[in-house]
């Protein structure tokens, strides 16, 4: 790297540290409470949620308004990322992949982007490098998932939990925002994630379908790592979460677009977890076991397994053995396996009820007690149903 490259790059580093720490203290929240036409940004049980609602380009400009002048900061995080992984000569083929992969982009996703990046005056090439960062450069995003079936949860419907792994850089994990989203003609969602993010990468939908996304980099049916003709995926699952109701859903509309790299999908509808195990050539449909499903970071079907060894689905995968499991205990298992400093987001949704338990903050976030959102009046329907407590459950250590 040359002595010039060097000293931007850590000029762009120490821009996001400047920022973090100018919006983030004790006393004040990077997001301040604010509306914009149809979107507002308020907070609920310490958690900042943003709410968007209509056509795409009225989506984007909302976001803009409500917390663009973050999501304009955050833009330098792949550049950051890359110097601080030893990788920062890839920067400018990173960019011209990032230009491929926007022919991709579902036409709306694309229109929402671009009244973003156009009302926040953030220039819209790092804008889209920041969209596509994880589908292109496979740094690390870990991650682990635990599922229980309505049959084995205490609290009667089905239970999801996981923890985000990846690199803040000390600092992108303050950021968290709960985005709730009701596009015009779509399914309403809530994501878990940060300002800029078109896509999503941990969310749940009206219907009670969550999804999460796992790493993986071996598989069985030597498919490329990346292909540059795929659609980003955090758009696909966004697609998932916007259009499909169920796990068989998703899978069928997973199958139907041409995907960019190796990953694990993790859902969970009201009847049960699965995961989708995905690759350019392929999509596994992988059940639990005695009503318990887990994911981490390799595939498991005899279609794409290469090394199924795991230390963090072993702990997970241990809650077979345990009496009916109730939502203390699926954060007690995320603890368990939780990886330091990576870990940014520890998350429980519960499909039936529309509830989600959210940490984070200083990492593990495992660490770090959850705070319940009720999502339904949020997302625009009508509170759920209750499904009957079968077990009143116990506090799990944590």
């Amino acid at each position: 790297m040359s002595i010039p490259r060097r000293l931007t790059a850590a000029a762009v580093l120490l821009a996001i540290v400047c920022v973090c720490r100018s919006c983030w203290s004790a006393e004040a929240s990077p997001y301040p409470q604010a509306t914009h036409g149809k979107g507002q940004l308020r907070h609920i049980g310490g958690l900042p949620v943003l709410v968007l609602q209509g056509t795409p380009e009225e989506i984007g400009r909302q976001e803009a308004a409500l917390c663009g002048k973050v999501a304009g900061q955050l833009t330098a995080y792949p550049r950051a990322l890359l110097t601080v992984m030893g990788a920062g000569d890839r920067w400018p083929r990173l960019q011209e992949r990032a230009g491929e992969l926007l022919k991709q982009f579902p036409a709306d996703h694309r229109r929402e982007l671009e009244a973003l990046a156009d009302a926040a005056g953030v220039d819209r090439e790092m804008v889209v490098t920041a969209n596509t960062l994880v589908d292109i450069y496979r740094g690390g995003l870990g991650c682990s998932s635990l599922m229980v079936d309505p049959g084995q949860s205490a609290t009667g419907g089905a239970l999801f939990g996981r923890n985000l792994d990846f690199h803040s850089l000390g600092v992108i994990h303050k950021l968290t925002l709960v985005k709730v989203v009701r596009p015009e003609g779509k399914r309403a969602f809530a994501s878990i994630g940060f300002p800029g993010l078109v896509g999503c990468l941990s969310g749940i939908n009206d219907a009670g379908l969550a999804v999460a996304v796992h790493e993986v980099y071996r598989s069985r049916d030597d498919s490329p790592m990346f292909d540059r003709g795929g659609v980003p995926y955090t758009l696909c699952f966004r697609r998932i979460l916007e259009e499909c109701s169920t796990v068989e859903e998703a899978a069928t509309l997973l199958r139907s677009v041409r995907r960019t790299t190796k990953l694990n999908l993790a859902l969970c509808d009201r009847q049960g977890g699965a995961v989708l195990e995905m690759t350019p050539k392929s999509v596994v449909l992988r059940r639990g076991v005695e009503g318990i499903t887990a994911c981490t970071n390799h595939f498991r079907s005899n279609a794409l397994a290469v090394d199924r060894s795991c230390r963090r689905y072993e702990k997970l995968i241990a809650a077979r053995g345990m009496p009916p499991v109730s939502v203390a205990d699926v954060a007690a298992k995320l603890h368990e396996v939780n990886q330091g400093r990576l870990t940014l987001h520890t998350m429980i949704f519960e499909p039936a009820s529309l509830r989600l338990h959210l940490a984070f903050g200083e990492c593990p976030s495992s660490a770090l007690p959850t705070v319940a959102l009720e999502l339904a009046p949020l997302l625009g329907v009508e509170p759920p149903a209750q499904p009957p407590s079968k077990f009143s459950g116990k506090k799990a250590s944590r």
